[in-house]
C-alpha cells in the first residue's frame, strides 16, 4: 500500500534555523525522502553541512537525475529549481524564475504534486511574501498534504500567513511540532492516486518551464494583463481564477501578485537612484562649465550655469529624499 513517504519543505527568511530545528528531530529512520528549497538565489549554500551536523539524517545539493531514497535530505543548489518526475527521480534545471527568485518552492511543489500526487507532504516554514501558496493548492489537488508552520510562531510570518488565507491546510503546528507530525504523517497509508490531474496545474507547470510551446499552455490558463514582467519586460497574463492572484509571462516567470508588487518596488527604486545620479552628474558638468565660462570672462553664461546646477541639486535631494522614505 502507498503511504505518504515524499516530504517537501519551503522556506525564506529565518529558513536555516528553522530547517536546523526540523532536521534536529526527524529520526535516523524516518520513512521518507526529504526535499528542501530555501530561498539562496545563486549564492553560495552550505545548507546541506548545516542540517546534517544537527540530526541524523544525510543531506546534500540534489543532482540531476538521482532517485529520491527514504531517510536522506536533498537541498535545491543555488539558481537552481528543483523538481521531482513521476519516477521520483529529480529533475534541476535553471528555468524562469518565480517570485523573483530561483530556487522557488513552487515549481518543486507543483511538480511533485502532478506527479506523484498523494504521496506528498508539503510543509511552509518561515519567510517573507507568498511563494509556496500556489504550490500548497496544486498538492491539495492532486491528493497531498499541506502543513504550516504557525505564522505567530515564525520568524517571518509572511509564507505561512499567506498559505493560510488561500489553501485548505490540513496542519498548522508550531516550528518543534513539525518534526513529530511529519514522522506520524509518513505512517499513514496514502489514499488511491488520483485518477483526474487538474488540466490547470499542469497547463500553468508547462508553462512555467518557457519552451517552444510555453504560449500555447499559457493561453489555457491565463489571459492577457496591462502589465509587464518586470523580469524580460514582456507581457504578463494573469492567471484565471487564481487566488491569490498570479501573473506568468511567455517565457515563464511567474509572481504572486504580493511578489510583483515587491519586485515592482524595487525597480521603481532602482530607477529613482539612477535618476538621483543623473541629476548629480548633470550638476557636476555644469559647475565645470560655470568655472570655464568665468575663466573666459563670460560672468554671464557662468551665473547662468551654477544657477541650473543649482536647481538640479535641489532636484536630486528632493528625490533623493522620495527613495530614503520608502
Amino acid at each position: 500500500m502507498a503511504r505518504r513517504d515524499i516530504v517537501l519543505i519551503g522556506a525564506s527568511a529565518g529558513g536555516v534555523r528553522a530547517l536546523r530545528v526540523v532536521a534536529a528531530a526527524l529520526p535516523a529512520d524516518f520513512a521518507a525522502a526529504v526535499c528542501v528549497v530555501l530561498h539562496v538565489g545563486a549564492f553560495r549554500s552550505n545548507l546541506p553541512e548545516l542540517l546534517e551536523a544537527v540530526g541524523p539524517l544525510p543531506a546534500a545539493h540534489a543532482r540531476d537525475g538521482e532517485p529520491l531514497r527514504h531517510g536522506r535530505i536533498l537541498v535545491a543548489p543555488p539558481d537552481h529549481h528543483l523538481l521531482l518526475e513521476e519516477d521520483a527521480s529529480v529533475q534541476l534545471t535553471r528555468g524562469p524564475k518565480e517570485h523573483h527568485t530561483r530556487p522557488a518552492v513552487d515549481p518543486l511543489f507543483r511538480s511533485a504534486a502532478l506527479g506523484l500526487g498523494p504521496r506528498v507532504i508539503g510543509v511552509l516554514l518561515t519567510g517573507g511574501l507568498d511563494d509556496g501558496t500556489a504550490g500548497l493548492q496544486a498538492i491539495k489537488e492532486c491528493g497531498g498534504l499541506a502543513v504550516v508552520q504557525d505564522p505567530a510562531d515564525a520568524e517571518d510570518p509572511g509564507m505561512p500567513g499567506a498559505a493560510l488565507q488561500s489553501v485548505a491546510v490540513d496542519h498548522c503546528v508550531p516550528l518543534e511540532g513539525i518534526a513529530p507530525l511529519l514522522v506520524e504523517l509518513v505512517r499513514q497509508a496514502a489514499p488511491a492516486m488520483a485518477v483526474d490531474t487538474p488540466p490547470h496545474q499542469v497547463h500553468e507547470h508547462l508553462a512555467g518551464l518557457g519552451g517552444e510551446n510555453a504560449m500555447d499552455e499559457l493561453e489555457q490558463v491565463a489571459a492577457p494583463s496591462t502589465l509587464a514582467c518586470p523580469d524580460c519586460k514582456g507581457t504578463l497574463w494573469e492567471i484565471r481564477g487564481a487566488n491569490p492572484p498570479r501573473y506568468r509571462c511567455h517565457t515563464g516567470h511567474g509572481f504572486s501578485l504580493r511578489t510583483l508588487a515587491a519586485v515592482q518596488q524595487e525597480t521603481t527604486e532602482n530607477a529613482l537612484w539612477s535618476a538621483v545620479r543623473a541629476l548629480q552628474e548633470k550638476e557636476v558638468l555644469l559647475r565645470r562649465i560655470a568655472e570655464l565660462d568665468r575663466s573666459a570672462g563670460d560672468e554671464a553664461h557662468a551665473v547662468r550655469a551654477e544657477t541650473e546646477a543649482e536647481q538640479l541639486r535641489a532636484q536630486a535631494e528632493t528625490l533623493r529624499a522620495l527613495v530614503e522614505q520608502g
